[in-house]
């Protein structure tokens, strides 16, 4: 009788050690931030924030890039994708194989594209492990190709855009500088232009103009009638 109650105990023992196991790895679970966030990013503040942005998506690191771009420059580019631009509709944001719309694209870190009065905003698949930061600074960029002309204009006014909200997310999430990204690779790298130039795009317009990728493109396009 006594080992039996004393077996009764142990299996007791066993389950209530077990519970307590199960219990802390859920509350690990649960707070497993993604390596790609900033810390802030947490599963109740996603949690919060997704009503806001899943109208531009599915892929969950697009909420929270269009997040950081608050108190940055690219916050015009933000309202921009959620819906206050030329079609008046949220833009569609996703990972794409850009060579499979055009072999010309293949190489291409981001696409905008207009289709019928749809926006969309393709990221090529390989930035899919960059830093949300990275991809915030380059959604500032395409944000603002809203219509189906382009321009050097508009790509010089774009890119400097691209590079001062780098400049801005750096000071803001330092943790987004993953040197190991080839889109922090490219986002440094306009960074470094847009230093060079003490902060005017004097030189991004030069790397604008030498790109052979917009060799075929106007000087200027509706809305940026300037270089």
């Amino acid at each position: 009788m006594k080992k039996k109650k004393l077996f009764t105990l142990l299996i007791a023992g066993m389950l209530l050690f077990s519970g307590n196991v199960f219990a802390q790895d859920t509350d690990i679970t649960d707070d497993i931030i993604p390596k790609q966030y900033p810390k802030k990013y947490t599963p109740a503040y996603m949690k919060q924030i997704t009503p806001a942005y899943k109208c531009v998506g599915n892929d969950e690191i697009f909420y929270v890039a269009l997040d950081m771009l608050k108190d940055t420059t690219g916050m015009f580019s933000r309202n921009a994708i959620l819906g206050n631009n030329l079609s008046q509709k949220p833009v569609k944001i996703e990972f794409r194989d850009l060579g499979q719309i055009n072999q010309d694209y293949a190489s291409f870190d981001a696409l905008g594209w207009k289709k019928g009065k749809r926006l969309y905003i393709y990221i090529n698949n390989k930035h899919k492990d960059a830093p949300a930061g990275a991809l915030a600074a380059l959604l500032a960029h395409e944000a603002l190709h809203q219509d189906e002309f382009n321009s050097l204009a508009e790509e010089t006014y774009a890119w400097t855009m691209e590079a001062t909200v780098w400049e801005e997310i750096l000071r803001l999430f330092p943790e987004s500088d993953d040197k190991s990204s080839s889109l922090v690779k490219r986002e440094n790298t306009l960074k470094k232009l847009l230093e060079k130039g003490n902060h005017t795009n004097v030189y991004i317009k030069k790397s604008v103009m030498q790109n052979s990728g917009y060799k075929d493109l106007p000087s200027y396009s509706p809305g940026f009638e300037s270089l």
